[in-house]
């Protein structure tokens, strides 16, 4: 299947046109009113967000998929709605209030700036974006064209995220000094060179469109018999029935994906960014690493991230532990008694297990469902519960396009967040300690990482076509 490709001068001159005025003031909503959306992305969480707003009374009106055979059968669960290849016909051609941008990573920002760039709300899939520069760029596009804008991460609105941050903030275990969190991820293959060879590109499959704007490169469906994936160990990772890079496994692939980190940080750490009111880490380091390859991220890493002192708040650290890496001994007693043991196929988790724990200067806290402590065993009074004005991810943008209001995890708050736990995937493509001036958006101590910082884009995909004066972020190093 071949792409039907729009021109650069033409996506310029569209993307030009409908920045005249921003959405958010030439619109107004009755408050029982449906939003027209357009689903670009149909697999995994795309379906998902489809089936969630409809479930919330918006009107799907069109349906964007670069396989036919998703595309079809979406189509016949929205038989009303529009249905398209490119999601810039989709976005040229129908009356939408908003997008929901499902694709992998390497296409987020490309695709979220131009919605907004045509004046349309957007809902994107975290991670927000693939490149600590894309974060940025999406922010102040955000900001320029008065979009109303949510990273999905469902953390933004549960119950229990949001009385984690309560009792944090209450003081109850005082300055906090170190969070430990550890994960499950990867559950995709990681840690592999690529495999040798190419394979025809399915015929439903628009593979041009696929890799948008990320370099072009053969099409492969399998791993080789007999390869490393197909270990009895790792058989849990291999979910996607051996596939490459479409679907699923592209999140292990530096182009395409954002390894465990962009799968979990997005929802985990949102806690500690809101808890904390935490900006751009100072330091970032891998503290041990299964190694990266020169095209995937590596099996398991733990990396720390050193935050600085502001305000009120103290410095502190940050340990994020993936693959196999568990909590140390002396802090696993400390991890909530009640997380899951198991995934949800049953199959045992791998050594992190999803725990976090809070260190302070007066106690710890194991989050998630277990007791809130001192060091003594006392319970704390418990503090007193807010009003937040969220309910659930989906519905609370959908609320705030209506109300023309941002939404709880609206570019503003998601970019900067998405900068801090990108920047722990630049350490692990150096090797090195990364020391971080964000006004200067330079790492001052390592040249090389500087590369990592942007990505390079695939001709008649470049983001600062679309981007304009918001893709000019510091310099270039």
């Amino acid at each position: 299947m071949s792409s039907s490709f729009i021109t650069r001068r033409e996506a310029l001159r569209s993307a030009a046109a409908f920045t005249i005025v921003p959405a958010a003031v030439v619109r107004g909503y009755a408050s029982n009113s449906k939003l027209n959306l357009g689903i670009i992305g149909l697999a995994g969480m795309g379906g998902v967000d489809a089936k969630t707003f409809l479930g919330l009374g918006e009107n799907i009106a069109a349906l964007c998929d670069v396989d036919s055979t998703v595309l079809d059968r979406r189509a016949v669960e929205y038989p009303s709605a529009a249905r398209y290849t490119d999601f810039r016909k989709m976005i040229e051609k129908e009356k939408l209030d908003g997008v929901i941008v499902a694709t992998p990573d390497h296409n987020h920002a490309y695709i979220s700036v131009y919605a907004m760039k045509h004046g349309l709300h957007v809902y994107c899939q975290k991670p927000l974006c693939k490149s600590v520069h894309e974060a940025r760029v999406m922010a102040r596009v955000a900001a320029e064209t008065k979009t109303v804008t949510q990273m999905g991460t469902q953390t933004s609105a549960e119950a229990r995220v949001l009385r984690t941050v309560e009792y944090i903030q209450s003081g109850a275990i005082g300055d906090v000094k170190e969070i430990h969190m550890t994960t499950d991820r990867p559950i995709w293959p990681q840690g592999h060179d690529c495999p040798t060879g190419e394979d025809p590109v399915p015929e439903t499959l628009d593979w041009d469109l696929w890799l948008g704007t990320a370099p072009m490169r053969a099409y492969q469906a399998k791993w080789p018999e007999g390869h490393a994936v197909y270990s009895p160990e790792r058989k849990r990772q291999f979910a996607a029935r051996g596939a490459v890079y479409h679907p699923f496994v592209w999140r292990g692939w530096a182009e395409f994906g954002s390894g465990a980190l962009g799968d979990i940080a997005p929802h985990s750490m949102n806690v500690i960014f809101l808890a904390l009111g935490l900006g751009a880490p100072s330091v970032v380091e891998v503290v041990q690493t299964s190694g990266m390859k020169s095209e995937m991220f590596p099996d398991s890493a733990i990396i720390r991230f050193d935050f600085a002192a502001s305000g009120k708040r103290g410095k502190c650290s940050v340990f994020w532990y993936d693959g196999a890496q568990a909590l140390p001994k002396e802090l696993q007693a400390r991890r909530d008694p009640n997380a899951p043991a198991t995934g949800p196929d049953g199959r045992p988790l791998r050594g992190g297990q999803g725990g976090m724990v809070w260190i302070g200067t007066k106690g710890s806290y194991p989050a998630g469902r277990g007791p809130f402590a001192g060091e003594q065993g006392e319970l704390p009074p418990a503090p007193a519960e807010r009003d937040w004005g969220r309910e659930e991810v989906h519905k609370d943008w959908a609320v705030a396009v209506k109300a023309g209001k941002p939404a709880p995890c609206h570019f503003g708050y998601a970019g900067p967040f998405t900068e801090a736990y990108q920047l722990g995937n630049v350490a692990l493509r150096t090797g090195h300690r990364i020391e971080w001036d964000a006004k200067a958006f330079r790492v001052t101590n390592c040249k090389e990482a500087n590369q990592y910082l942007r990505r390079e884009y695939r001709r008649g995909w470049d983001l600062k076509e679309i981007a304009g004066k918001a893709f000019d972020v510091g310099r270039r190093g």
